[in-house]
């Protein structure tokens, strides 16, 4: 068995401490000679469906699927699984919360059945579920960036989408000066937006290195992030109206914010707070900062295998065929999903186009295209303290007059005091 001490499990993953070890010995346990059952704790809405398709073609590998917990939920009921001895042979898990699983000796390595899948999926998508030199999951869904905005009144004020941040900034300026009480968008008060702007700059935020993990949250790409925004805020020039609350959703069916930001999910997700505007909004590529091509990452989930398996090679077939087959991919998209792999991805062209952009009919070829250059990022064990230490700070700065660049340094300070208390080395 090849075992790995690259990580040290803290208090962060559970108030107790072991050393991680990656059992590549696990797939001898995965040889059955008759039919296996698969617990699948899941939160995605009609998974259940795309499941029964592959249990009908699959006798020998059952899938059971368990609405365990939600996303948000997730973590801690599996971590209160492992503790009592138990838990399901496979799970869903958002990207950023991965590795927490990976350091809670929840995840399983599953680098030595990786060749089965791995080239369906881009090397951006891939690196969401790897973790050192493991691979912890099998990517389902993601969310590749995308700059949604008012279509009909950029028309009509002779406007067009930014492709560059400088251009943005101007733009910024016009639509103040020329439509009195309307802003051209808001500004990244939540990390994960501040994290998908900073990747196409190579942003690392978490990197390992060795036996330690590496912080580089307060390092140049989002220092050039930080910089842009701050001066936009002070100016008045854009929205400071947290993403998707109510007073959001107000001011994206009156017209008084013409542009947004986030995963290529968001028009179908935003339908529900502006069906007024349904057909009013196209997409077009994220600005660059120099004309690079990557593009962020902004939500999506993969499916972990987990070390309570007793069959781990099925498990591998089964996500597989989940996440890239054609029968599997065409479930995931039926059930709103947008699928991380290649083969889902060519399926989308068939489909109708998401309400809020009815109008726009290369929306899918616009989103597969921004998906397959996207840039490759590493999310680390404790990506909360980090949300948490962003978002507080830089609300509290906007409010009272603070600097950006400030809180930025509070974030990777608080990042790094928290991995060494839990136990981790820190370069």
């Amino acid at each position: 068995m090849k075992r790995s001490s690259l990580f040290r499990v803290g208090a962060l993953a559970g108030a107790f401490a072991v050393v991680l070890t990656t059992a590549g010995c696990a797939g001898d346990a995965g040889q059955s000679s008759g039919p296996v059952t698969l617990e699948y704790w899941a939160w995605a809405p009609g998974i259940g469906d795309v499941v029964a398709v592959w249990n009908e073609e699959h006798p020998d590998i059952q899938v059971k699927v368990v609405e365990a917990a939600g996303a948000d939920d997730m973590i801690a009921k599996l971590l209160a699984a492992q503790r009592a001895g138990e838990g399901p042979d496979l799970a869903q898990a958002e990207y950023q919360k991965l590795p927490n699983m990976v350091v809670s000796d929840v995840a399983l390595d599953i680098s030595e059945y990786s060749d089965t899948f791995a080239d369906g999926f881009s090397e951006g998508a891939l690196s969401l579920v790897t973790v050192g030199d493991g691979v912890y999951a099998v990517p389902q869904d993601t969310g590749p960036m995308i700059f949604m905005y008012r279509k009909d009144i950029f028309d009509q004020n002779g406007w067009a989408p930014p492709s560059t941040w400088d251009e943005y900034a101007a733009l910024a300026q016009t639509v103040k000066t020329t439509l009195p009480g309307t802003l051209l968008g808001g500004y990244p008060d939540d990390a994960s937006t501040m994290a998908a702007y900073a990747q196409p700059l190579g942003a690392e935020w978490w990197a390992t290195e060795g036996d330690a993990w590496k912080v580089g949250i307060d390092e140049a790409p989002t220092q050039r992030v930080v910089d842009f925004w701050q001066p936009l805020v002070e100016q008045g020039l854009v929205d400071t109206t947290h993403f998707f609350t109510p007073e959001w959703g107000t001011k994206m069916n009156d017209g008084s914010i013409l542009s947004w930001t986030a995963g290529a999910w968001a028009p179908a997700a935003a339908f529900s707070v502006a069906p007024d505007t349904a057909g009013l909004w196209a997409a077009a590529k994220m600005p660059t900062w120099d004309g690079e091509s990557g593009t962020g990452f902004m939500g999506g989930s993969s499916v972990m295998v987990t070390k309570n398996t007793e069959h781990p090679k099925e498990a591998v077939e089964f996500l597989q065929w989940l996440n890239s087959s054609d029968d599997g991919t065409r479930g995931l998209i039926d059930i709103g999903l947008f699928p991380a792999s290649s083969a889902g991805q060519s399926q989308l062209a068939d489909q109708p186009v998401p309400d809020l952009v009815s109008d726009q009919a290369d929306f899918w070829d616009l989103a597969v295209g921004i998906a397959e250059n996207s840039a490759p990022f590493t999310w680390g064990p404790n990506v909360q303290v980090a949300f948490d230490a962003w978002s507080d700070g830089v609300k509290a700065a906007t409010q009272n007059g603070g600097s950006y660049t400030a809180v930025l340094k509070t974030a990777q300070d608080a990042v790094v005091a928290d991995l060494e208390k839990s136990g981790f080395t820190v370069q």
